[in-house]
C-alpha cells in the first residue's frame, strides 16, 4: 500500500531543492577553502614583506571541511550515493532490491536522527546564550562558563557547530524522505 504517491512527488522537488542548495554551498566552502590553501602556501614559499602565509588558515580549513561534509550528506542520501553491496542485491528480485533499499534507508534515516541529535546537543553544550530556564526548555545543557573558541583567530566554537547542525537536520529531513520514497517504491514492487 502505497503512503501519499502524489505528496511525496511534490515534497521531493521541495527536498530536493534544499539538498541542492546546501550541496552547492559545500561545494563553494571547499573551492574557499582550496583557494585559500593555495594562498597561504604561496605566501609560506614568499614569506616577504607583505606577502605571508594566511594566520589560522588551518583553523579555517578544519572548520569549513566539517561544515562541507554535513553540507553533502543530504545530497548523496538522496541520490543514493553512500556504499551499497551491489553483488548480493543484483540477484535479488526487484521486490527485493526494493525491499533492502527500504532496510537501508530506515537505518539512515535513524543513523541520521542519532547524528542530528548529538550535534544539537553538543551545540547547546558550546552555545554561550540564552537564561538557564530556556536551555532547560530546549535541552541544550549547561551555559559554558567560557565560550570556548579557536586557538588562533578566536572563532567561537558554536557557530561551526551551529553551521554543521543544519546540514545533520537537513540531512534527516533528507533520510525521512527517501523512507516515504522506499516504501512506495517497495509498495509498486520497483527496483531502486
Amino acid at each position: 500500500m502505497q503512503i501519499a504517491a502524489k505528496a511525496e512527488a511534490r515534497v521531493g522537488v521541495g527536498v530536493e531543492a534544499l539538498a541542492r542548495i546546501l550541496a552547492y554551498a559545500g561545494g563553494a566552502i571547499l573551492v574557499a577553502l582550496a583557494f585559500m590553501t593555495m594562498v597561504s602556501i604561496f605566501g609560506r614559499w614568499i614569506n616577504t614583506g607583505p606577502i605571508r602565509s594566511i594566520p589560522g588558515d588551518y583553523e579555517l580549513v578544519e572548520a569549513g571541511v566539517g561544515i562541507a561534509v554535513f553540507a553533502f550528506l543530504p545530497w548523496c542520501q538522496l541520490n543514493r550515493g553512500h556504499v551499497t553491496v551491489d553483488i548480493f542485491t543484483n540477484a535479488l528480485p526487484a521486490r527485493g532490491r526494493a525491499l533492502t533499499a527500504l532496510i537501508g534507508d530506515i537505518l539512515i534515516a535513524i543513523l541520521a536522527y542519532v547524528v542530528m541529535w548529538r550535534f544539537y546537543l553538543g551545540f547547546g553544550e558550546k552555545f554561550p546564550f540564552f537564561s538557564d530556564p530556556w536551555r532547560d526548555r530546549l535541552s541544550m545543557g549547561y551555559k559554558p562558563f567560557f565560550p570556548e573558541t579557536t586557538y588562533e583567530l578566536e572563532i567561537p566554537v558554536w557557530n561551526v557547530y551551529g553551521l554543521a547542525l543544519i546540514g545533520a537536520v537537513v540531512f534527516f529531513i533528507v533520510a525521512a524522505y527517501t523512507v516515504w520514497r522506499s516504501w512506495n517504491r517497495f509498495a509498486r514492487g520497483e527496483a531502486q
